[in-house]
């Protein structure tokens, strides 16, 4: 009979030359003869989830947290596969029961906050956060994740407390852009206020690097605009958007490529049957209102915002889908989409948001795996929505054009391009939603809105849910009371920024 060491080594090996069958019986034959192994369990567990045997894998990991409940390797791995599975829920519970047995380092908190919070689980990933800054209250990239988690959960004081100190405590807090979280949890008043003295103070120093010199310059430029003086503010976002578009990967050939492909495919031949649930894709431009329908919408009952998912732009990009592919492809996709938009906390909910913007590109998709999706299309006036992106710093290569005014005027009209294509060929399944009529007249704008999706008629809570995250550049507006004073905001810019009159107006 195996020891467990002869056991691991025999099965670590078979897994070296991709043995699949081979590894499993080395687990398997070593789990019998050392019944009490953890690290077998584990190692099991991971043979059965790459063979998508899932609930086997499950079963061992949680066979193994019942017998040392701190196990985190464990912890880890089982979260991971239930969020894969849109169980996220219950990815939360197992991460939080891991984390209460005792103490941990900080580095293992960091990594389930950045998990849980990648999986939209807010509000599990800061109390994680909470409990290791209990035990590591000097931790200044703890407070730094713990600020970012409460800014997005609308807990702004508390937000810039953590901020505050990560950046009094550590000089990397530029690199983990603290600073753009500072000016992103309040609107300033005047130019008397400390964080001015702060941004300056940072932007002296010598040792910062590109991206933390350019998350701050963005920084700056917020600050300014929000007590008018609006050609500091253009001053400092036009040298933090040319370092940004100096280091971003988009390209606008690689684009223009994906967008004629588009427009060029035919529609799916198979449609699959209607679910008893409606998908509801709010798309267009980022910055052109569609987090503020999205959480005026689900203040709805029965309506759940799932924010910005990545899945429908993953799907999108399998080889099994091009073409007129197969119904039981069709139905994995769906199946895959489906278990990320309900997850495992629905309750009664039936309409589900997908608020990623950029989803304009995959209409085709949306209506050939869901028949019943409704799908919104925002619209803004384009000089606005050109400032709005240009006074932003975003994370994601997907939003490099947003750093250069003729990329920015590029995607913008294939945007119009892609919804005129979609809107002739689906006219029933989409509609179009103005940011100045939503910001004028928002009860009126939303509850038409809902009718036409479908959502039932009953009491709408005017305050925000909650349990509500908003992980979007729009995370301080989106909480306020709706206002009208970001119509027509470009003219402030016109004389400092020259380019936004070249935009085409929408």
């Amino acid at each position: 009979m195996p020891t467990e060491a002869q056991a691991l080594a025999d099965l670590r090996a078979s897994v070296l030359r991709g043995e699949w069958n081979a590894a499993l019986r080395h687990a398997e034959s070593g789990l019998a003869a050392n019944p009490q192994s953890l690290e077998l369990r584990r190692a099991l567990a991971g043979i059965h989830r790459q063979n998508a045997r899932l609930a086997d894998a499950e079963s061992l990991l949680r066979d193994v947290l019942v017998r040392a409940p701190g196990d985190f390797a464990a912890a880890f791995t089982l979260a991971e596969m239930l969020i894969e599975a849109g169980r996220g829920a219950a990815a939360a519970e197992t991460l939080r029961t891991c984390f209460a047995q005792g103490a941990h380092d900080a580095e293992l908190a960091i990594r389930a906050v950045e998990l849980l919070d990648e999986a939209g689980r807010k509000h599990a990933a800061a109390s994680i956060a909470d409990a290791a800054l209990a035990g590591h209250a000097d931790d200044a990239r703890l407070h730094a994740y713990a600020g970012m988690l409460r800014i997005q959960l609308g807990e702004f004081e508390r937000a810039r407390g953590d901020f505050a100190f990560a950046l009094e405590h550590d000089a990397r807090a530029c690199d983990w852009h603290v600073p753009l979280g500072l000016a992103s949890a309040q609107r300033y008043a005047d130019a008397k206020h400390a964080d001015f003295g702060v941004f300056r103070e940072c932007l002296a120093r010598s040792d910062l690097s590109d991206t933390a010199r350019t998350s701050l310059l963005f920084a700056a430029g917020k600050a300014h605009d929000d007590i008018g003086d609006f050609a500091q503010a253009a001053g400092s976002w036009r040298e933090a958007n040319a370092r940004a578009h100096a280091a971003t990967a988009w390209s606008r050939k690689n684009w223009q490529r994906a967008v004629e492909s588009r427009l060029a495919s035919r529609p799916q031949a198979r449609r699959l049957h209607e679910p008893d649930f409606v998908p509801v894709f709010i798309v267009g431009m980022p910055r052109s209102g569609t987090t503020l329908a999205a959480e005026l919408l689900a203040r709805h009952p029965r309506v759940r915002n799932r924010g910005e998912l990545p899945w429908l732009a993953k799907l999108a990009q399998l080889p099994a889908l091009a073409g007129n592919a197969p119904r039981d492809v069709l139905e994995r996709c769906a199946a895959i989409y489906a278990a990320q938009l309900l997850q495992d906390d629905a309750g009664d909910t039936r309409f589900f948001i997908d608020k990623q913007p950029l989803n304009f590109r995959y209409v085709d998709l949306m209506l050939a795996l869901f028949p019943n999706a409704r799908i919104v299309h925002c619209r803004r006036d384009a000089r606005d929505t050109a400032l709005s992106l240009w006074a932003q710093y975003f994370h994601e290569d997907v939003q490099g054009y947003a750093y250069d005014f003729a990329d920015m005027a590029r995607v913008m009209r294939d945007s119009e391009r892609l919804m005129a294509h979609w809107r002739e060929r689906y006219p029933q399944a989409i509609r179009e939603l103005r940011y100045e009529d939503l910001a004028a007249q928002p009860q009126a704008q939303i509850a038409r809105l809902a009718e036409w999706i479908g959502v039932p008629a009953g009491p709408v809570s005017q305050a925000q849910a909650a349990t509500d995250a908003i992980g979007t550049a729009s995370l301080w507006q989106a909480r306020q009371p709706v206002y009208t004073r970001s119509i027509g905001r470009w003219r402030h810019y016109a004389p400092f920024v020259p380019e936004l009159e070249k935009i085409t107006a929408t």
